[in-house]
């Protein structure tokens, strides 16, 4: 009841000359929706961020609130999703309505040579975004962990479970998952540099 809610359309955060791009489901309902800044004030902020730190690139382990001091390197944050979906689980409207936010933020990132989607709905949404895009994209079954390069002229996709603590909690998604899928996000930066 103290708390003071941000209740809009969450932006994208990051460096934006990232060349990893970051994509997640929606704002979290007390969580970005809340602070008004991507993965910031909940558990799954919590777990990403430890992560990202670890990989360097995040500035600290923690993401708690919009005036906090966290700035990502080389990476930016966004979601398919805008606005805290009822029950976690957007409607298709939704996901129509907020497209070509994604689909904007997703040019201003020129300089991206790989994306990491957390959950199958990002990675989903990141494939649709694609297509609206004109590329040919073949039908790819989602897998935690694993790499798609789907064009040489493509950013390399990795897709990872979401870190909701739904998957943290479950052991679905462990600490060592995460920076292992993180370790190959920077082995595919080494390669296509």
């Amino acid at each position: 009841m103290n708390w003071e809610y941000w209740g809009a359309p969450v932006p994208g955060f990051g460096d934006r000359k990232a060349e990893v791009v970051i994509i997640g489901l929606a704002p979290a309902a007390h969580g970005s929706n809340r602070t008004g800044r991507m993965f910031t004030g909940d558990g799954s902020a919590n777990f990403l961020m430890r992560a990202l730190y670890t990989a360097d690139f995040a500035n600290q382990p923690t993401s708690e609130h919009i005036r906090d001091g966290l700035q990502l390197e080389d990476s930016f944050m966004t979601a398919v999703v805008r606005c805290a979906p009822p029950q976690n689980k957007p409607l298709a409207s939704e996901f129509a309505n907020c497209s070509m936010f994604l689909d904007r933020e997703l040019a201003l990132l020129s300089n991206a040579r790989v994306v990491l989607t957390l959950g199958h709905v990002a990675f989903n949404g990141y494939l649709s975004h694609l297509r609206r895009q004109g590329a040919i994209i073949p039908r790819v079954e989602f897998k935690n962990g694993r790499k798609y390069s789907t064009s040489t002229r493509l950013p390399v996709l990795i897709a990872s479970y979401h870190p909701s603590r739904q998957n943290t909690q479950t052991g679905r998604l462990t600490c060592k998952m995460m920076d292992a899928t993180l370790g190959e996000v920077k082995s595919s930066l080494m390669r296509s540099a």
